[in-house]
């Protein structure tokens, strides 16, 4: 810059005043677009913890559903069992 005059000076120096706005004004957008995607994956989270809550909701219902049956299961194997006793008592007479 030693050999210039003050009128190129002053065009360098308008020059890098227009940079730094353009800088700016990219920054802005960039920062209002990270914005709306932070906003979309906080939705997205807030989504994906209802279906969680629901899916265990869902899980604990259908494991109550499953120890249900099972208890069912086992007694009508116990009566089975006491049915096979009385048919093997009755035909050992």
């Amino acid at each position: 810059m030693n050999g210039m005059t003050g009128m190129e000076k002053f065009s360098h120096l308008e020059d890098k005043i227009y940079l730094t706005i353009e800088f700016a004004k990219k920054m802005r957008e960039e920062h209002e677009h990270m914005e709306k995607e932070v906003s979309a994956l906080r939705r997205m989270v807030h989504d994906l913890e209802q279906e969680k809550t629901r899916l265990a909701g869902r899980i604990e219902s259908l494991l109550s559903e499953r120890d249900a049956i099972q208890l069912k299961v086992e007694a009508m194997l116990d009566a089975m069992t006491i049915i096979d006793t009385e048919v093997a008592e009755a035909v050992g007479r």
